[in-house]
């Protein structure tokens, strides 16, 4: 005779033994190399921040983390090759907003939704920009800034790296939210473009911290604020656009690692756990630190929603500024 608790006990007995090899494949994980796919360049911040995050993780599980740089097409290459691979946590994706919150708005047509192919796996870390002026610009505040915007509507410009990149979505977003207008001028890099700043015939540009820096440091240029909600420990002395007149106002660029959809819930646990750890090093955060970064703190169930919040956010600065990539 089958009795109800035989069968209640039964019951729990197969959903243990469906679960299990999942959980055993995680406990083992991994067995062989992960590849980190970097969808940009060597050298940039993408790959950095994911050689140092892959090197620590090696040490932590014993197995290497390879990075391959899978370049083109505005990061569709590497991202959209991830989104296709084996969900087995072997191959992994190191993005950042351009490839996962903005590229949604640039293209018409996206190879991979950066939501329904993939599931997230930590957030890594956040660089804030400065906005930085050409020294003879009249203004050394971002309030005067705005003035001199307002005075001469649409006859001063500012610098980008490129249509799309954060040097041109930040001065964007700013225009937006402080009713100003500035003209755009796209270079290919940063380099080209602060030569224009320094020189004075782009006077605006919107950079990452950590070039920006050195260079209002070595007085080539002005730096006004920071782009980020709170100040840097690198340059306390600057205030925050929020706190200089643009309340609400941030933009920085952030890392993080995502794996294609479908990868083992255990599996990401684990990851997630191993990057808070590696996140925890007195030597990451050190080396993220002196490249005017933060390691990020971001829990795992909250990284989903804030990538929603960041694609909506970015959809309407690039209708508004009409942004469009060849």
């Amino acid at each position: 005779m089958i009795t109800p608790f035989r069968t209640a006990v039964a019951a729990v007995a197969a959903i243990i033994g469906l679960a299990a090899p999942e959980a055993l494949h995680a406990q083992s994980y991994p067995v062989r190399s992960v590849t980190l796919v970097v969808p940009s360049a060597a050298g940039g911040g993408t790959d950095t921040i994911a050689r140092l995050i892959g090197d620590q993780l090696a040490k932590q599980l014993g197995q290497a983390f390879v990075v391959e740089n899978r370049t083109g097409a505005g990061m569709l290459v590497g991202t959209t090759a991830v989104a296709k691979a084996a969900p087995d946590g072997y191959t992994l994706l190191v993005g950042l907003n351009g490839n996962m919150t903005v590229n949604p708005s640039l293209f018409a047509k996206l190879p991979y939704d950066p939501v329904a192919d993939f599931v997230p796996v930590a957030m890594l870390a956040t660089y804030p920009f400065l906005a930085v002026v050409n020294n003879d610009l009249p203004v050394k505040s971002i309030k005067e800034l705005i003035a001199l915007l307002k005075s001469q509507p649409g006859k001063i410009d500012y610098a980008s790296a490129g249509n799309g990149t954060g040097q041109h979505l930040a001065p964007e977003l700013f225009k937006m939210m402080t009713g100003t207008d500035m003209g755009h001028i796209a270079y290919r890099g940063a380099q080209p473009a602060y030569q224009d700043v320094i020189s004075g015939r782009v006077p605006v540009f919107f950079d990452n911290m950590s070039t920006a820096m050195s260079l209002a440091k070595g007085g080539k240029v002005r730096a006004l604020a920071i782009t980020s909600r709170k100040r840097s420990d690198l340059m306390p002395e600057l205030p925050t656009v929020e706190e200089a007149g643009v309340p609400g106002y941030e933009y920085h660029t952030w890392f993080g690692l995502w794996a294609p959809k479908g990868t083992p819930q255990p599996i990401i646990e684990k990851l997630n756990a191993e990057v808070t750890k590696a996140l925890a090093e007195p030597s990451v955060r050190q080396r993220i630190a002196a490249t005017a970064g933060e390691p990020s703190t971001m829990a795992l169930k909250d990284i989903d929603p804030f990538v929603k919040t960041e694609i909506a956010k970015w959809a309407e600065v690039v209708k508004r500024a009409g942004i469009k990539v060849e």
